[in-house]
């Protein structure tokens, strides 16, 4: 049989293997926005445009630190209690920036394929290429 306190410490080791997890892919993600708000400036420069595409980058991007942040708070507190709670929280912030960040790739892979083939096709067609 198991007694309570060796659950207890097995319990405290998987909170804080998850808190680690969530500490570290969080983190990682943060510099994944960064580089990929970097990658559209450099990319639109030129054109002179702005896409909607790297604001949700830069608030993903918070969403991802507050995990980070939240994610290293509990592993610093002592009390499970607390640990979990702040846990959940961190945990229930990095899933959201994790679908954001999905909704955000399925927005540049749209402004990628339809847009610039149509901005193409109107300016070929406005010089007379076709005519």
């Amino acid at each position: 049989m198991i007694d309570e306190s060796s659950e207890e410490h097995f319990r405290a080791g998987l909170e804080e293997s998850l808190c680690m997890h969530i500490f570290s892919v969080s983190s990682a993600m943060v510099g994944v926005c960064l580089t990929v708000i970097g990658i559209i400036q450099v990319l639109i420069k030129g054109q002179k445009a702005t896409t909607f595409a790297d604001d949700l980058l830069a608030v993903d991007a918070l969403l991802f630190l507050s995990s980070c942040i939240l994610s290293y708070w509990a592993l610093r507190r002592r009390g499970i209690k607390r640990m979990h709670k702040i846990e959940q929280v961190a945990d229930t912030i990095f899933l959201c920036a994790m679908v954001l960040m999905a909704i955000i790739c399925v927005l540049i892979t749209f402004d990628i394929s339809y847009h610039k083939p149509l901005e193409l096709l109107n300016s070929k067609l406005n010089t007379g290429l076709f005519a």
